[in-house]
């Protein structure tokens, strides 16, 4: 009985350890942001760039108007985002529409009107774009890059992505 007692023991020290080491690098590395060093308002102006080599699929949406929330002309809506190499999702803000994109494959690089940097993003990221947001991102890539995105839209004919 103490065997198994000391087992049990020096496993949850074991698993208390490898939580700890991994979600301290996880953490630490702050992967897919801003460096701290170059955040600043304005940093980049609005690039004319055209959307390219980008599909976007609504996998789901619901009416907010007709639920709890009761946020009319709000749509929350589920997506699918496949940039192929070379591709462009276009300059948009997300001053009316609140995202939360997940890097599902490849990399990709976001360009922000709030960093002087690009801002490198890697599969298994999760980024939450919110009012202040202005970006365009570039896949760099010779593999595509695919984005599961949620989003809050209030203007069902904003094309924007």
């Amino acid at each position: 009985m103490s065997n198994i007692g000391t087992h049990r023991g020096w496993l949850r020290l074991t698993a208390a350890a490898v939580f700890v080491a991994t979600t301290g690098f996880a953490f630490s590395a702050q992967a897919g942001e801003c460096p701290v060093d170059q955040r600043k308002p304005n940093a980049r102006q609005m690039v004319d760039l055209p959307g390219s080599g980008v599909t976007d699929t609504t996998l789901g949406a619901i009416d907010l108007g007709k639920e709890m929330a009761k946020a009319t002309g709000r749509e929350l809506r589920f997506r699918k985002m496949v940039i192929a190499p070379g591709g462009v999702v276009p300059w948009h803000s997300h001053d009316d529409r609140p995202a939360l994109i997940y890097v599902a494959e490849g990399e990709i690089i976001e360009y922000a009107s709030n960093c002087s940097g690009p801002i490198h993003h890697k599969a298994g990221e999760i980024r939450a774009e919110t009012q202040g947001t202005a970006h365009w991102w570039k896949n760099l890539s010779d593999k595509q890059v695919v984005l599961f995105i949620g989003d809050v839209r209030h203007d069902p004919n904003d094309k924007h992505m």
